[in-house]
C-alpha cells in the first residue's frame, strides 16, 4: 500500500499509477504461485497488494483493465504438458475481504438482474479449498480426460495423474448420465497427510512443500504417473464445464446429483438473505481449525442457473459468484535484508528478506515493501522485528514494526537514487495532469537497462503474445547476455545470423539440429500475427489482452489505429486532445488514464522505429469483428436512458457479442442510439446530429431477442 497516501485520497491519476504498480507485481508473483508451485519470496506480499488493488479498483471503477489481476485467471500451461482447450472457460472468482463486499455484490446483482429489495435471492455457501483447480471429461459415463484451469482457457492434459487420485471416478455411478459431462473441482491434500508426506520427503532428501496447496500442485503435475499415484490426493466436485445436458436447474441440486455420481462434494448450505449468508461464514469460521482440509475462504453462488445465463460474466470472473476470505493470522519476524528489485517497466520495488516464519501453513522468507514510501512511512530498517500478516489466508505483509525491539545502531534504510542493474538514474515521476510526485522510482534508461530490456523480450514472446514456443526466459537470458538478441526484431534475423561471430545453435548444448530447427520453425510461424496480440506484444502501459481487443475492434487494422493515435498532438508529455482523441476516449472500456500512455508510446520517434523495425519482419492481420453475418456487425451504438426489459449491461453485453461497437458518446460516426426512459443529454444530442433513435422494443428486434 502506499506509503504517502490511503486509497480514500488518491485522484484519478494517482490510482492508474498504483495500479498498474500493483497489477505488475502481482502478475510476477502469480507465476511464481501457478507454474513454480511456490509461495515464498515476493509470495509474502501477494495478499497485501491484491487487497490494495481492489479497494483502488472499488473506489475507481472507471480505471478497472480488463487485464488486471482481479479479473486474472491463473496462468499459462506449461510446454511441459500437451494443451487441452476448454470449451467453458475455467473462471476465476472475485474476492470479498469483509461484510462491505459481500453486501455490494449481492446489491450488483439486484441492480443487474433489475431485482428490488423484497425479491428473495436463493444462493449457496460452499467451503472454498485451498487446492488446484482440474476438469474431468467424461464420455458416456467414462473417464476419458483430465486437465488443469492453465490460463482459464487452455489448460495441461493431466489425464493419467488424475487417474490415480482418490474421488476421480473411473465411471460415474448413474445408469443415465448426458453423453459429456465435466466435472470441475479441486485437487487437495488433507493436512494429516501433507505433514505424514512431508515427512517422507525430507527422510528421502526430496523437496519439502511450504503448504498443501503446493504439494497438491507439485503432485499433480508430475511427467511420471507414478509418481503421482503415491502422494495422498483427493477430489472435491464443485461445478460443471461443458455438458451436452444439463440434468439440473441449480446450483444446489447440482451438488446432489454430482454426489450421487460418485464425487465427494464439500458441504454446502443454502441461505436466502444476507444474514444467513454470514452465518455460514462464521460457521465455516469457527470450524477452520478443526478441519482435515485447508480452506480460505467461502463462495456464494446464485442458486438459480437461468439467473446465472443472465448474469453471465465480467472479463474473466462469474457476476454470479464470489469467494469471501476467511482473516488473516499475524506472526512475528525479523528483517535480515532489503534487496531491491527492478520490474520491466523499470519500478525499483524493495523487497525485503525475512527470517523464515511459518503464517498459516505457508513459509514466508520474502515481503515486497513496495516503494520507498512504504519503508519512511513504517520506519523499517534492517533487523527491525515486525508483524506479518497473511489476509484473505493468501499471501502475507508486514502490518507494523516492533520498535522496542529495534537493535541498537541500526539505521533508516537508504533508497537508491540510481538503478542497481545499470546504475542509470532513478527518478520518480510526476503524474500527467496531477503534477504530483509518483510513488514509483523508475529507472530512466528504457531497453538499455538489462533488467528492463530482458523483460520486455519475455513478454514479447510470452503466450497471449507473439506465442514462440522454444525461446523462453532462460534461452532469451542467454541470447541477451551474448548480445544476439537486444530488441525484438532481432528474433525474426535468428536464423540468418545463426553462427555469426557466435557458436551456432545446433552446436550448443541442451540444443542439437532438431532443436534449433523447431525454434527457428516456431519463429517463422509468427510471422503472421492479429492485431490484438502485436498490441500487447509491444508491452505498452495499460494495455493488456482485452484493451489491444477493444482496440483492435475499433480501429480494424495497426495502420488506421496508427494513423489516428500520431495525430494525436503531444506537448511536454501531455496528450492535447483533439478529433482523434476524442474519438479514442469514446470506446467503451476505455479511459483517458489508459490511453494516456498509448498515445504517448506512438508519439515517441524510438517506439516508433522499434514498430517500423518488425513490420519489415512482421506482417499484423486486420481485426476480426465477432457476430458473423450479424447485421449488428460493424455497427456503432450508443445506449441512453433506463432499459426496462433487460439491464444496460445486458444489453451492451449483447450488443459486443454481436460485433457491434459500444461507445459512450454520441457523434455523427454513430450508427443508432437505444433510447430507454430518460435519456438525457444523449439523445438530445442525437436528435441535433440527425443520428438514428431507435427503442428498445426494436433494439430487441434488431439483436433477435424477439421476433
Amino acid at each position: 500500500m502506499s506509503a504517502r497516501k490511503s486509497v480514500d485520497k488518491l485522484d484519478e491519476k494517482a490510482a492508474a499509477a498504483e495500479l498498474k504498480r500493483l497489477g505488475k507485481e502481482l502478475k510476477k508473483f502469480d507465476v511464481l504461485y501457478y507454474e513454480k508451485d511456490s509461495s515464498e519470496i515476493p509470495d509474502a506480499s501477494y495478499d497485501r497488494l491484491r487487497r490494495r488493488l481492489e479497494d483502488i479498483e472499488k473506489r475507481f471503477p472507471q480505471l478497472v483493465q480488463p487485464d488486471s489481476p482481479s479479473q486474472k485467471v491463473g496462468s499459462a500451461p506449461s510446454e511441459r504438458f500437451a494443451k487441452v482447450e476448454h470449451k467453458v472457460p475455467m473462471l476465476s472468482l472475485r474476492n470479498a475481504f469483509d461484510e462491505e463486499d459481500v453486501k455490494e455484490f449481492l446489491a450488483s446483482i439486484r441492480n443487474f438482474l433489475g431485482l428490488g429489495e423484497e425479491d428473495s435471492i436463493a444462493m449457496t455457501a460452499e467451503p472454498k479449498i485451498d487446492g488446484v483447480s482440474v476438469s474431468l471429461r467424461y464420455e458416456a459415463g467414462k473417464f476419458v480426460r483430465g486437465a488443469t484451469r492453465g490460463d482459464g482457457r487452455e489448460g495441461e492434459d493431466i489425464s493419467e495423474n488424475l487417474r490415480h487420485i482418490k474421488g476421480v471416478p473411473e465411471k460415474l455411478t448413474a445408469r443415465k448420465c448426458p453423453g459429456v459431462v465435466e466435472v470441475r473441482g479441486e485437487v487437495y491434500m488433507d493436512r494429516n497427510d501433507f505433514l505424514k508426506f512431508n515427512e517422507r520427503q525430507e527422510k528421502a532428501g526430496e523437496k519439502v512443500f511450504a503448504n498443501p496447496r503446493n504439494a497438491a500442485s507439485g503432485s499433480l503435475r508430475q511427467l511420471d504417473a507414478s509418481i503421482t499415484a503415491k502422494r495422498p490426493l483427493g477430489f472435491f466436485a464443485y461445478g460443471w464445464g461443458e455438458m451436452s445436458d444439463l440434468p439440473w436447474p441449480t446450483q444446489s441440486k447440482a451438488l446432489e446429483i454430482l454426489k450421487a455420481w460418485g464425487f465427494k462434494i464439500a458441504p454446502a448450505q443454502s441461505c436466502s438473505s444476507l444474514d444467513e449468508m454470514f452465518k455460514a461464514y462464521g460457521k465455516l469460521e469457527s470450524a477452520r481449525a478443526t478441519l482435515p482440509y485447508e480452506v480460505d475462504g467461502v463462495v456464494y453462488k446464485i442458486d438459480r442457473l437461468d439467473w446465472r445465463e443472465r448474469l453471465g460474466t465480467v472479463s474473466r470472473s462469474p457476476r454470479w459468484a464470489i469467494a469471501h476470505k476467511l482473516p488473516a493470522e499475524e506472526v512475528e519476524t525479523v528483517i535480515e535484508g532489503i534487496d531491491i528489485q527492478v520490474g520491466r517497466t523499470g519500478t525499483l520495488t524493495p523487497v525485503a528478506r525475512l527470517n523464515p516464519v511459518h503464517v498459516s501453513g505457508v513459509t514466508v522468507s520474502n515481503v515486497t515493501i513496495h516503494n520507498e514510501d512504504e519503508i519512511a512511512r513504517k520506519d523499517i530498517r534492517i533487523g527491525d522485528s515486525v508483524i506479518v500478516r497473511r489476509a484473505g489466508e493468501v499471501i502475507p505483509q508486514i502490518v507494523s514494526v516492533i520498535k522496542d525491539k529495534r537493535p541498537k545502531g541500526a539505521k533508516p534504510f537508504a533508497f537508491p537514487r540510481r538503478c542497481p542493474e545499470c546504475d542509470a538514474e532513478a527518478l520518480r515521476e510526476m503524474n500527467v495532469g496531477s503534477g504530483e510526485e509518483s510513488v514509483a522510482r523508475r529507472c530512466v534508461a528504457g531497453l538499455t537497462c538489462p533488467a528492463q530490456a530482458l523483460e520486455r523480450l519475455v513478454h514479447f514472446v510470452s503466450r497471449n503474445a507473439f506465442d514462440i514456443e522454444g525461446l523462453g526466459r532462460r534461452s532469451l537470458e542467454m541470447f541477451f547476455k551474448e548480445g544476439i538478441i537486444r530488441h525484438p526484431d532481432d528474433i525474426f534475423t535468428l536464423e540468418e545470423r545463426d553462427g555469426d561471430g557466435h557458436t551456432p545453435l545446433a552446436e550448443r548444448e541442451d540444443w542439437g539440429e532438431k532443436s534449433a530447427r523447431n525454434l527457428f520453425d516456431s519463429i517463422n510461424s509468427r510471422r503472421e500475427i492479429s492485431i490484438e496480440r502485436f498490441l500487447f506484444a509491444l508491452g505498452i502501459r495499460h494495455i493488456g489482452e482485452a484493451t489491444a481487443r477493444l482496440l483492435a475492434l475499433h480501429y480494424g487494422s495497426l495502420q488506421k489505429l496508427r494513423a489516428a493515435l500520431e495525430s494525436i498532438s503531444v506537448e511536454k508529455g501531455k496528450v492535447q486532445g483533439g478529433a482523434s482523441w476524442d474519438d479514442l476516449l469514446a470506446i467503451d472500456g476505455v479511459s483517458a488514464v489508459l490511453a494516456e500512455p498509448l498515445v504517448l508510446f506512438f508519439s515517441e520517434e524510438h517506439n516508433r522505429n522499434v514498430v517500423e523495425g518488425l513490420l519489415k519482419k512482421v506482417k499484423v492481420l486486420d481485426a476480426e469483428a465477432p457476430g458473423g453475418e450479424s447485421p449488428l456487425r460493424g455497427k456503432t451504438i450508443v445506449f441512453t436512458g433506463k432499459l426496462v426489459e433487460v439491464t444496460r449491461a445486458e444489453a451492451k453485453a449483447r450488443a459486443q457479442m454481436l460485433g457491434a461497437k459500444v461507445v459512450g458518446a454520441v457523434s455523427g460516426g454513430v450508427d443508432f442510439v437505444v433510447a430507454g426512459e430518460a435519456g438525457g443529454s444523449k439523445l438530445k444530442r442525437a436528435k441535433e446530429l440527425g443520428v438514428e433513435i431507435i427503442s428498445e422494443e426494436e433494439w430487441q428486434k434488431r439483436c433477435g431477442a424477439v421476433s
